[in-house]
């Protein structure tokens, strides 16, 4: 399963850039955030394994996070394994002049494990899309407040 969602930021390019790649804005756009972990390797850089925790009712979902390549401010490629999905996201930031850009997310779900998840992905495929459609709003009204 693969889509893409986009939002414009009235925001420069570097700036879009800097607030993504600092994880300690996370909870500001992606409700649930609780904390990331850098298990080896160097935040961002490539090959780094990271743990993202999030709350999920009672409990906890964990994320593991692998960068593939970081072109920032251009574009940031990763894995992201759960223990019932396997998905990369490549996000590319395009400027669109000098206090705009543009923010492509690039979603590939290379695996779905599990009843529920396949049939989640079957029946309702928008249910992904508009997760990651959601943060990347929540993106672009963070950044458009700071």
């Amino acid at each position: 399963m693969k889509f893409i969602c986009t939002v414009i930021i009235n925001q420069p390019k570097e700036k879009v850039a800097a607030y993504f790649k600092n994880s300690d804005y996370l909870g500001e756009y992606q409700e649930g955030f609780l904390r990331k972990e850098v298990i080896s390797g160097t935040p961002f850089e490539e090959n780094t394994i990271s743990k993202l925790y999030y709350k999920m009712g009672n409990g906890e979902m964990e994320l593991t996070e692998t960068v593939i390549k970081n072109d920032l401010p251009n574009s940031f490629l990763a894995q992201y394994h759960h223990k019932h999905t396997d998905n990369t996201m490549k996000s590319i930031f395009t400027s669109l002049g000098e206090n705009q850009t543009r923010y492509d997310a690039e979603i590939d779900y290379t695996a779905l494990r599990g009843f529920m998840v396949k049939l989640m992905a079957f029946i309702a495929p928008s249910f992904f899309k508009k997760q990651v459609q959601k943060w990347l709003n929540n993106f672009k009204i963070f950044l458009e407040n700071e």
